[in-house]
């Protein structure tokens, strides 16, 4: 990176400045005092300002190394010719193996396992939250701010009932109430979301809860789990809970925005 300063104090420096930000509109009653005469121009500079962060913040994050890039930016480099054209240009880069020409999945690899010597235990930490928070799309990071308190929330699997009673093909995964707590804008999408949240290892999906019988019987009037139940003969609901996970709850703590 250009700055001097290490790449997690920038990112911790911007997610310090939005948590200051969030807490001030928390302070002040943002949300209630919004509808006070003139209250509009402040929530426009308060908007402006998330902007700004999150353009920055964004663009920190996009200079995370990102050795297939690398590896591409490299072969272009060495295939470059040079002012007259005669030849191409020498580039060097550090790999494991040096070789005068390596694929790009090859040298990407050997970019990983380069850092992975220069690594130590915190800034192998730091690499791997930023490459995951790269991953996540604005209403996935609202289902993990949801679940971040370890609190469980219903989820449901809908299959097609078997002559035996059983689960048999199954139609949905992962339907769940967190979506609609958290505000996501496509709540159509909580499914896909929940299911790539388990497989980054942010979430965990566990046993039915009794106590939450309530909202289980309101997940299942969800318009997305009817159509899934309408697309089959007999449908069978597979109620489980999903949760934050440990790798998910080590994660929000280093990136919480509000805990600056």
């Amino acid at each position: 990176m250009s700055n001097d300063r290490p790449a997690g104090e920038d990112l911790a420096a911007f997610a310090k400045r939005a948590g200051q930000l969030a807490g001030w509109a928390a302070r002040t009653g943002f949300e209630f005092t919004r509808k006070l005469p003139g209250v509009e121009i402040a929530e426009q500079i308060v908007k402006q300002g998330e902007r700004q962060l999150l353009s920055e913040l964004r663009r920190r994050l996009d200079e995370v190394d990102d050795p297939y890039h690398a590896a591409l930016t490299a072969a272009s480099a060495m295939n470059r010719p040079d002012t007259n054209g005669s030849r191409p240009v020498e580039a060097t880069i550090t790999l494991v193996h040096t070789r005068a020409q390596l694929e790009p999945l090859r040298a990407a690899m050997a970019e990983l396992l380069n850092h992975s010597i220069g690594f130590g235990r915190e800034r192998a930490r730091e690499y791997l939250y930023a490459i995951i928070l790269r991953q996540l799309t604005p209403d996935e990071a609202r289902i993990l701010s949801a679940l971040s308190d370890g609190s469980p929330f219903p989820a449901v699997d809908v299959a097609e009932r078997t002559s035996l009673g059983a689960a048999g093909r199954f139609v949905l995964r992962n339907a769940s109430t967190v979506g609609k707590a958290a505000g996501v804008s496509l709540p159509d999408q909580v499914p896909g979301y929940l299911t790539r949240l388990i497989g980054l290892g942010l979430v965990e999906l566990d046993e039915e809860v009794p106590a939450l019988e309530t909202q289980y019987e309101i997940l299942l009037t969800d318009e997305t789990v009817r159509e899934a139940e309408k697309s089959v003969k007999r449908a069978k609901f597979v109620k489980r809970t999903v949760h934050i996970s440990r790798l998910g709850a080590q994660f929000w703590q280093a990136c919480d925005p509000s805990a600056g």
